[in-house]
């Protein structure tokens, strides 16, 4: 929704109640007014604007930026160039198909990814949510779009756990009862209490999958520290905004401090961060290292926006296979850790990104199958 009304602003089509809700947004955090600018800078209205010889200098210049021991961006130009010159494609399809699609015609089930959910309730039974539909029981309520727990009016002697899963092709938003909210990104599992006591650490675990934590100081549940349990580590907070990235099929655990302070517990050791910095836990070796990083481009796809930068285009498509619940294969195994930058809209068509990317020689052609994607 946040997307859909930065395009209109910055298209000049916001109408009189899509800019008071557009205002109160942008100026409720910090981070709100980074996303905008970001997507502000990079975005065109019209190709005929864009000025190419200052997006080449820009170009140019990092690939002349020292190597620093690695192969460095040999699609970068072509990569850059989509950013620069058609951004607004992968964003909100500004340009006709017919300027971009070349020789591949395919048939696809293919579609981006929506609001919807698995959520089990203690009893083991489940209740399937989804955009359009809603949902009410004692003290939770969904919309189809997000699932909101209420504060119990009375403690309850033993502690009942949910489960929200959140399938391939999919997302969703949800506030516990202490009023904490958590997004849900693709291929995701939280399990949580439906309701805290407070003065006792209120305790979530990230099953597997990727969540963005704003959590409820603990100044307002008498003193209660929240804590996020993985199978890896565990991450302690008083009040903040974090990022957690822990996929099943990946070694490294990503947590990413947006603001406040966390702890990342893990083999009996403690490491504080500082907003802008992100601890990658390797689940293999148990090694930590703490870099700082990007804060836009770790927390961008709660905001409808996947942002990349130096990341590989297998790096890429992973994510996107858990987007658009579509499977990958790369035929040209050649091309798999090229790196390159580029910002896509999570509503942009698959076919759109792919025949972008190929128009601009990053990949030699695709295929589409069903739902199985293959590279040459």
């Amino acid at each position: 929704m946040e997307f859909e009304l930065i395009i209109k602003k910055l298209d000049n089509t916001l109408s009189q109640s899509e800019t008071e809700v557009f205002n109160e947004w942008v100026h409720k955090k910090a981070e709100h007014q980074s996303y905008f600018n970001n997507v502000k800078e990079n975005y065109n209205n019209n190709i005929d604007h864009v000025d190419l010889e200052k997006g080449w200098k820009n170009i140019l210049a990092k690939i002349d930026a020292p190597k620093q021991g690695r192969s460095y961006w040999k699609y970068a130009v072509a990569a850059s160039v989509i950013l620069v010159v058609g951004l607004s494609v992968f964003l909100q399809n500004r340009f006709s198909k017919q300027d971009f699609i070349g020789p591949v015609v395919v048939e696809t089930m293919i579609e981006s990814g929506s609001d919807k959910a698995i959520l089990t309730l203690e009893d083991g039974s489940e209740v399937a949510l989804e955009k359009g539909s809603s949902y009410q029981s004692h003290n939770v309520t969904s919309n189809g779009e997000e699932i909101v727990y209420d504060k119990p009016a009375s403690k309850t002697a033993e502690i009942a756990y949910n489960y929200l899963t959140i399938p391939r092709g999919g997302q969703f938003n949800i506030v516990l009862s202490d009023g904490t909210e958590v997004w849900l990104n693709s291929e995701s599992k939280l399990k949580y209490p439906v309701s805290f006591t407070d003065g006792i650490m209120r305790e979530v675990e990230l099953v597997y999958g990727e969540a963005y934590f704003d959590v409820s100081p603990s100044t307002d549940h008498k003193g209660a520290r929240f804590k996020v349990l993985n199978k890896y580590q565990e991450i302690e907070v008083l009040g903040t905004e974090f990022n957690i990235k822990a996929y099943k099929d990946e070694v490294n655990i990503y947590t990413t401090l947006v603001e406040g302070k966390v702890a990342v517990g893990f083999d009996g050791q403690h490491k504080n961060l500082v907003p802008n910095q992100q601890a990658i836990l390797n689940s293999e070796t148990n090694g930590l290292t703490i870099a700082v990083v990007d804060v836009y481009n770790e927390i961008s796809w709660k905001e409808g926006v996947f942002s990349f930068e130096e990341k590989s285009l297998k790096q890429i498509m992973k994510v996107l296979s858990r987007w658009y619940d579509m499977e990958v294969v790369f035929l040209n195994k050649n091309i798999e850790d090229e790196l390159f930058v580029g910002v896509l809209g999570k509503e942009q068509n698959i076919e759109d990104i792919l025949t972008s990317i190929k128009r601009f020689e990053i990949i030699n052609d695709f295929e589409i199958n069903g739902k199985t994607v293959s590279i040459k």
